[in-house]
């Protein structure tokens, strides 16, 4: 017996597409919050980091093994956090696009006002998606 092709309707496609493109814009959204998100303890500025890479350059050639090792992976993640700096995030057009999706979504997965605002997300942004406490 042959099995019987499905066949997708066009509302079904968009409807898988429009979840997507709500998925997408929550994810990115949640993700810029975290990137942006205010670290604890002082801040290091780009000159300081700088200074702290030469001085582990030159400090390698002595270190023993051990010191070596993690003032090796000090370098990296000095590295990443410069770039990151550099790196501009529009966090005003990802919130626009959460706002087009959040309540979508939330309805769609049972995601109430609560769960934001644990997530982070600003109780005006919550306003301006449409999701309201007890929601």
């Amino acid at each position: 017996m042959a099995k019987k092709k499905r066949i997708m309707s066009d509302d079904h496609k968009a409807a898988l597409a429009e979840g997507r493109a709500q998925s997408r814009a929550v994810s990115n959204y949640l993700e810029a919050l975290t990137a942006t998100r205010p670290k604890r303890g002082r801040k290091r500025n780009p000159e300081s980091m700088r200074t702290r890479l030469a001085n582990i350059d030159q400090e390698l050639a002595t270190a023993d093994p051990l010191a070596a090792l993690n003032m090796r992976q000090e370098r990296i993640d000095l590295r990443a956090e410069l770039a990151a700096l550099s790196t501009k995030i529009d966090i005003k057009g990802l919130e626009d696009d959460f706002v087009a999706a959040a309540k979508g979504y939330g309805l769609r997965k049972g995601i109430g006002y609560s769960v934001w605002r644990e997530a982070g997300v600003p109780v005006e942004v919550l306003r301006r998606a449409g999701v309201a406490p007890g929601s």
